[in-house]
């Protein structure tokens, strides 16, 4: 009797043990079907596409002191108009992609000593190995006395600021606005062979400077044969009403040739003594920020300065000892939740920077790899079609009106992780052709590049006297 009570009492114990484990179960998978809906964006397929309609960001004229309004060169809220902009196509946006990402990494073997060993394919700069690649975002400033309205490209992979300067001795391609002249400005003037400034230009441009009659001249030459050369002055430069640069250094460009858009020439915000955050360090503390749109058509901002920088940024430490570039510490990559299976030492191998004019994020083939088979995997309900240029993950999504794509999230050094926009996953040429808006390095060593698509809509704070990189996201809201 004993024995069979017991055997009664195992049977309950079992039966609510299995009970249990089942509800358990059951709820663990309603649990983690929930979390999975959280790592999929669900994005509609028009928000990848251009538009001919200006939407500016709701910050307006709310924005900080010292804050100047982004916008894509190529977009509706551009002033460069149609004559002087000639857009390019997607196949040619990628082109000279890979071309900057070439000279790019040349630079940094000549500064190291590395043999970089490119492909056949490859542009290889003659000079300073720098390039202007495909220049997507640019904003307004005023040079001079009285105040000259100008369009610049900003770099953060550049340091000399440099416009087109009349009379334009040898040659200037075609500009949006009229044409500097520095003899109609009060407060401009030349600056000498002998000054400490002139002899910063060999590290801020690659190239030892030249002299001539006195006068410093400058001169920079860009992975697509791109040039300026001109006088190295020193000017008053006005970001805003309330923001003012008396004695600011810069190029006055008398032979310039390129594909520069339309856009009077280049604002440096690189790491050199000669770039617009160095020159500027006394009024905004080595400090400045901007976000990228999310779209063509609308607006973003490039403010210099702390003000405005919000509670939320998350910051990383710089790291790499290059003077120009900003280097950062990657350390893992995450796929819809998933922590990819990609070694640490593969992002050590290769380091990586963060670059306003780089396109396409590039990585380590391994870690790349990795990338895309994830992607693929949880992008099987939609049908694959032919690579774009360096992009060999795509899509042919004619049929739909919406996407849900994997979410990706990437963890840099100290533990601070960035979830990319849903704009940033994908770069379209059509619906017919969507790809994955990553690409891979040639080798493992080559470095690794955190491209501007992948910065869309994100805040992104460079406070380079505390030696790191901040970000927030929906920083054009």
């Amino acid at each position: 009797m004993a024995s069979s009570y017991s055997l009664i009492l195992l049977l309950s114990c079992c039966s609510l043990f299995f009970v249990f484990i089942t509800a358990t179960q059951e709820f663990a998978f309603n649990t983690s079907e929930g979390e999975e809906a959280h790592h999929y964006h669900t994005l509609q397929l028009t928000s990848l596409l251009p538009s001919s309609v200006c939407n500016p960001s709701a910050l307006g004229n709310k924005r900080s002191r010292g804050s100047l309004e982004v916008v894509h060169k190529h977009g509706p809220c551009s002033t460069l108009n149609e004559d002087t902009v000639k857009s390019l196509t997607v196949e040619e946006i990628l082109t000279n992609d890979q071309s900057r990402v070439d000279s790019i990494r040349a630079r940094l073997a000549t500064k190291t000593g590395k043999k970089d060993i490119l492909g056949s394919k490859a542009t290889i700069p003659a000079k300073s190995g720098s390039t202007i690649g495909s220049g997507n975002y640019i904003v307004t400033v005023g040079l001079g006395t009285p105040a000259k309205q100008l369009s610049l490209i900003f770099d953060t992979g550049s340091d000399l600021t440099w416009t087109q300067c009349e009379p334009c001795a040898r040659s200037c391609y075609d500009q949006k606005e009229p044409i500097f002249a520095p003899s109609k400005s009060t407060t401009y003037s030349n600056i000498s062979c002998t000054a400490t400034q002139c002899s910063e230009l060999t590290s801020a441009t690659g190239n030892d400077p030249g002299c001539s009659a006195s006068t410093c001249v400058y001169g920079i030459q860009y992975g697509d044969q791109s040039f300026s050369v001109g006088f190295f002055g020193k000017e008053k430069l006005t970001l805003t009403s309330k923001d003012v640069v008396n004695g600011f250094f810069f190029g006055c460009g008398q032979n310039n040739q390129g594909l520069f858009g339309g856009a009077a020439g280049l604002l440096g915000l690189g790491r050199d003594r000669l770039s617009i955050v160095s020159q500027t360090a006394n009024k905004y503390r080595k400090v400045f920020s901007y976000c990228l749109p999310s779209r063509s058509s609308s607006t973003g901002y490039l403010t210099f300065g702390s003000s405005g920088v919000g509670r939320k940024v998350k910051y990383t430490r710089l790291s790499g000892s290059s003077r120009s570039f900003y280097g950062l510490t990657l350390t893992a990559i995450t796929v819809g939740g998933t922590k990819l299976p990609i070694s640490p030492t593969v992002f050590q191998t290769s380091g990586i920077i963060i670059d306003s004019g780089t396109v396409i994020t590039r990585l380590p083939p391994t870690a790349y790899s990795a990338l895309s088979k994830a992607f693929k995997a949880q992008m099987k309900k939609y049908p694959l079609t032919r690579s774009l240029s360096i992009l060999d993950t795509c899509y042919d999504l004619t049929n739909y009106q919406t996407v849900e794509i994997p979410k990706i999230s990437v963890l840099w050094g100290g533990n601070t992780l960035v979830e990319i926009a849903p704009q940033g996953i994908l770069y379209a040429n059509g619906v017919s052709q969507v790809c994955l808006a990553f690409a891979p390095n040639g080798d493992d060593s080559d470095i690794g590049i955190f491209g501007n698509v992948q910065q869309k809509s994100l805040a992104v704070v460079y406070d380079v006297a505390g030696g790191r990189v901040g970000f927030a996201q929906g920083g054009c809201a």
